[in-house]
């Protein structure tokens, strides 16, 4: 029973993080879609970078873009200062994670970032620090408290990124009037390719295969 708790004591925890970040948001938000949507609509990119517990967020928030037809990639903050920054063209939008906002990575990417044009979106829970005032837009998540008892994991933190990564993807997929159609094309193996493309004609016999008995009536 103890173990119980304590394991729904830390899902509440991060519920509470996720119910804080949604009332919260405000006209950053819109920005934001507003800013991704018209990249994307020029033929341009996203962006999205974090280092630690975040880089695997971003990785995440990258996937869901792409299965929504938004072309997204990940970039390591550290191989972009040793060559990677060849993958940013101007009019592409960054997406920066960074819980304090203060990742020195990302510090010294963001300036780099927009000197190739580049318009930068912070996700962090620092609303006042360098990360967040060095964007061009900055969307700020609400966390009162990590759910690691040691107060030090990244738990209800992360939870709240990767939650507003699937927000901003969701709304753009309104957006840009993705159907269901579009999302078929890009999924086209496993269950969902199976759930969305196959048809009675793909697995049933036909002509000579198909199997008749004579009409003897």
């Amino acid at each position: 029973s103890s173990l119980i708790a304590r394991g729904q004591a830390c899902i509440l925890v991060e519920a509470e993080a996720l119910q804080e970040t949604a009332r919260s948001l405000g006209p950053a938000f819109a920005e934001a879609v507003t800013a991704i949507d018209a990249a994307v609509r020029a033929g341009r990119k996203v962006i999205v970078s974090g280092v630690g517990k975040s880089a695997a967020i971003a990785e995440k928030i990258v996937g869901t873009f792409n299965s929504i037809g938004v072309p997204t990639c990940f970039l390591d903050p550290l191989n972009a200062l040793h060559g990677d920054l060849g993958l940013c063209t101007g009019g592409d939008v960054a997406i920066l994670l960074s819980n304090s906002g203060t990742t020195e990575e990302l510090l010294r990417v963001l300036p780099l970032l927009k000197r190739f044009g580049l318009r930068t979106l912070a996700v962090t829970a620092g609303a006042d620090s360098p990360l967040a005032q060095g964007c061009d837009h900055a969307i700020v998540y609400r966390v009162p408290r990590e759910a690691c008892p040691l107060r030090l994991a990244p738990t209800a933190s992360t939870t709240a990124a990767l939650a507003l990564g699937d927000a901003l993807a969701m709304v753009l997929l309104e957006c840009r009037g993705f159907t269901r159609e579009d999302f078929a094309r890009l999924h086209p193996a496993g269950h969902l390719g199976r759930i969305l493309l196959l048809r009675v004609a793909d697995i049933m016999r036909a002509n000579d295969r198909f199997p008749c008995l004579p009409d003897t009536s």
